[in-house]
């Protein structure tokens, strides 16, 4: 191994999980180069026409979008309805709803692993039509089927989708 790169762990020869030997086509694509990297960095960003939603958390409102066409209400909410492309009109939702699914991970980016897990889950709002994803806590079995209800941060946050999450109703 060499020693011009110093964030290097080490390389990885990945054998052929089917054993096809000098047929495998993916035989010059399993040597895989692991490096311990911290990545830090800052920019600005708009949340442009989707804006009132972001801003509406900070009211504790949940703010979907109803086409103005068909009726779907979207949530996460759009600009635009995914069914027939007409421009939606804002619309209030409230904070409870169904657990549709959800996964469970032991390590993210946020937990960096431990004891501490994270829990997402597609939640239908009560009136819309389409399933959000968002952090689900304090809950042993998120199961489909699950009523859930938006729990609001008493403190100051970095992002808007930290300000709220959904606990069993």
């Amino acid at each position: 191994m060499s020693d011009l790169v110093s964030r290097k762990l080490d390389v990885i020869e990945n054998a052929d999980p089917m054993g096809r030997g000098p047929d495998d086509p993916w035989r010059d694509f399993r040597t895989v180069e692991r490096l311990d990297m911290e990545l830090h960095f800052q920019f600005k960003h708009s949340f442009g026409k989707l804006s009132p939603f972001f801003l509406a958390l900070e009211e504790r409102r949940l703010m979907g979008t109803r086409c103005t066409e068909c009726g779907k209400v979207w949530m996460p909410p759009r600009v635009h309805c995914g069914d027939d492309l007409a421009i939606c009109e804002w619309v209030e939702l409230p904070g409870e709803g169904v657990l549709e699914a959800a996964s469970l991970s032991a390590y993210t980016l946020t937990t960096g692993g431990g004891e501490d897990t994270l829990v997402l889950g597609y939640v239908t709002l009560d009136g819309a039509d389409a399933a959000m994803l968002q952090q689900v806590r304090n809950c042993d079995s998120p199961a489909p089927g699950l009523r859930v209800k938006a729990v609001w941060a008493e403190r100051p946050v970095e992002h808007p989708m930290q300000l709220f999450w959904f606990e069993p109703a």
